[in-house]
């Protein structure tokens, strides 16, 4: 699976997703991790409400489950969940990309969380599949 880390110095998650001018881009399994591609934008990424700019980056992101970010909007956040990929905060703008990538490799070996499990669905559930899977659980 593919995930996202809004960066800007290709060790810390530390770039908000609206204003970031790159964001690293990590295939990932139980076996480990391997760094894909740079995805770069640039133009006015200020954050300043423009919704524009966050298009490029949804439709760039489209195939990844998972995108840290030090911070997201919550219209941008709601767009990628549309699309089928989860925002998930870093717990600060120290924390190490390579740190959450091991973490994650970890977990996929082991037995991943409800949060995990439901990311790593090929698509987004709707709402009945999600009423029937908390009915069968």
């Amino acid at each position: 699976m593919k995930i996202a880390f809004t960066t800007s110095d290709k060790v810390h998650i530390n770039a908000h997703f609206g204003s970031a001018k790159e964001i690293d881009v990590y295939e990932i399994s139980d076996k480990g991790y391997e760094f894909l591609e740079t995805l770069s934008f640039d133009g006015d990424l200020k954050q300043d409400g423009n919704e524009d700019k966050v298009t490029p980056k949804l439709e760039a992101l489209a195939d990844c489950k998972i995108v840290y970010v030090a911070a997201i909007g919550g219209s941008a956040a709601a767009r990628l969940i549309k699309k089928g990929v989860t925002p998930v905060k870093a717990r600060s703008e120290e924390e190490e990309i390579a740190e959450i990538l091991n973490k994650l490799v970890q977990t996929l070996k082991g037995n991943p969380p409800p949060w995990l499990r439901k990311a790593l669905q090929a698509k987004p559930q709707s709402f009945e599949d999600e009423l029937e899977e908390e009915a069968t659980v």
